[in-house]
C-alpha cells in the first residue's frame, strides 16, 4: 500500500529489523510465571544512532525513564531493552535496577551502558528481581537476528492479545529511506503519552534534534490521540534510534526531506496507534471519532479525545446502542468551544452511515441500520461541526465485561 501524497510504502509485516543496521531479539528469563511468554527484548544497531524520545506526562514516572532520559540527553544510542512483567514503578531502588540492566547488557555485548534506551511494563509497585534479568542477559544477546523483530516485539507486550509492528519506506534524497517499529499497549491507555511503550528504529540520517522535532509534533496526533480506559500510565514511553545507514544527506532543518521522513514516521505511529486502541482490553471494537469543522486543530482535538474517552459513548458502543445523546454530552464537557446547535452527527461501518443528528437535534432514523452499522469490528463516529476548517480524530475502543475481569486480578 502507497500512500499517494508522501509516496510512503507501507510494509505490514516490517517491524524493527526492517531498517538497515538493527538486529533484535526475544527471550523468557523467568520474569514471568508463564514461561511460554517472552519477557526480556534487546534492539541493537550496528553502530552508534541520533536518539530521541516522549514519555508520560503522569507525575508517578517509573524509574526506567529517568536512566533513559540521562542516557540520551547526548542525543545519541545504540540499545533499547526492555522487560515485561514488572513495570519497575514505586519499587525500591528502582533506578539502580535500571541502570543495572544497563551495565549488564555492556558486560554482554561490549555496548556503552550509558547508550542504552531502558524500559520495563506491567506491575506497578514491585521490585523488580534482577537475577532473572542477569541470567538471560548473554541469551538475550547471543540470540540477537536481523530477522528477530517479531521474538522483541512479543517481549514487550503485557495483556497485549497481539504483537503490534510495521515498516514503511520513502525515498529521501534519491535513497530508499525505512521506518521500522514495535508498540505494545493494551490497558491504561489514555492521552499524554497514552501502559504503553513504542521503539522505532530508521536507517535514516537526521540530527538528533530534528528526530526530536518529529517525534515530539508527531505524537500529538497520533499517541495521545488514543484512549482505552482513561488512565495515563506512569512507564509510557516512545523512544526512536536513527543510524543513517540509508545513506542520505543528515536531516538537519526543516524542508523537503524532513517533511518526507515526518510522513514515513506518522505513517508508522498512526498505524501502531490503531492497533494498540483495537486490542484494548477486553475491547470487541475499533472506535475512530473524526471531528471535522472545528475553530482550530487544538480544539478539534479535545473534541475527539473528548468523545473516544467516554465511558458511556464505549458501553454504548459495546451494546451497539446508536445512543448519539452521549456523543454530545462527551463534546459539552470537553472544555473545547463549539456551537452545540451546529453540531452533526452520524455513525458509520462497512455496513453502511446512519445519520443521528443535525444542528444539535434528534434525526429520525432507522434502528436497525443503526444497529446493523454499529455491529461492525470498526465503527466511526462522525461530528460535523460548523465552526472552521480544523479537524482531528482520536482512536478507542468499547468498554465490555471482560475489560472489568482482566484488571480486576491483573496482579494474579
Amino acid at each position: 500500500m502507497t500512500d499517494s501524497n508522501t509516496a510512503v510504502t507501507f510494509l505490514p509485516d516490517g517491524n524493527v529489523c526492517t531498517p538497515k543496521g538493527f538486529r533484535a531479539s526475544g527471550i523468557h528469563c523467568g520474569l514471568r510465571r508463564n514461561k511460554t511468554k517472552k519477557d526480556l527484548a534487546l534492539i541493537v544497531s550496528d553502530v552508534p544512532a541520533a536518539a530521541a524520545a516522549v514519555y508520560t506526562l503522569n507525575a508517578v514516572k517509573g524509574a526506567p525513564i529517568a536512566v533513559t532520559k540521562a542516557n540520551i540527553a547526548d542525543g545519541r544510542a545504540q540499545a533499547m531493552l526492555c522487560n515485561s512483567g514488572n513495570a519497575n514503578t514505586c519499587a525500591p531502588n528502582g533506578e539502580a535496577i535500571a541502570r543495572k540492566m544497563c551495565m549488564l547488557l555492556a558486560e554482554a555485548s561490549g555496548l556503552s551502558a550509558d547508550d542504552v534506551i531502558i524500559a520495563s511494563t506491567g506491575v506497578i509497585g514491585q521490585p523488580l528481581p534482577i537475577e532473572p534479568i542477569a541470567t538471560g542477559m548473554k541469551p538475550l544477546v547471543d540470540a540477537l537476528s536481523y530477522e528477530g523483530g517479531e521474538d522483541c516485539a512479543a517481549a514487550i507486550m503485557t495483556t497485549d492479545l497481539v504483537a503490534k509492528h510495521c515498516a514503511v519506506t520513502v525515498d529521501i534524497g534519491g535513497k530508499t529511506v525505512t521506518v521500522g517499529g514495535i508498540a505494545k499497549g493494551s490497558g491504561m491507555i489514555h492521552p499524554n503519552m497514552a501502559t504503553m511503550l513504542v521503539f522505532i528504529t530508521t536507517d535514516a540520517a537526521i540530527s538528533s534534534e530534528m528526530l526530536q522535532k518529529a517525534v515530539s509534533t508527531d505524537v500529538q496526533n497520533t499517541f495521545n490521540m488514543i484512549s482505552v480506559d482513561g488512565d495515563t500510565s506512569t512507564n509510557d514511553m516512545l523512544s526512536v534510534m536513527a543510524n543513517g545507514l540509508a545513506g542520505n544527506a543528515e536531516i538537519t532543518a526543516a524542508g523537503a526531506d524532513f517533511d518526507a521522513f515526518a510522513a514515513a514516521l506518522h505513517t508508522v505511529t498512526s498505524h501502531l496507534s490503531r492497533a494498540i486502541a483495537r486490542d484494548g482490553e477486553g475491547a470487541t471494537k475499533l472506535l475512530t471519532c473524526t471531528v471535522t469543522g472545528a475553530t482550530d486543530d487544538a480544539t478539534a482535538r479535545v473534541l475527539a479525545r473528548s468523545v473516544i474517552s467516554s465511558s458511556l459513548v464505549k458501553t454504548a458502543m459495546f451494546g451497539s446502542d446508536a445512543n448519539w445523546g452521549r456523543v454530545l454530552c462527551a463534546l459539552g464537557y470537553s472544555g473545547a468551544p463549539f456551537n452545540p446547535e451546529a453540531a452533526d452527527v452520524s455513525f458509520a461501518s462497512s455496513a453502511g452511515i446512519v445519520d443521528v443528528c443535525s444542528a444539535g437535534r434528534a434525526l429520525d432514523f432507522s434502528e436497525e441500520l443503526a444497529k446493523k452499522v454499529l455491529l461492525e469490528k470498526e465503527v466511526s463516529i462522525i461530528v460535523t461541526l460548523h465552526d472552521g476548517d480544523a479537524d482531528a480524530t482520536a482512536w478507542g475502543c468499547d468498554l465490555s465485561y471482560e475489560y472489568v475481569r482482566i484488571n480486576g486480578d491483573y496482579r494474579s
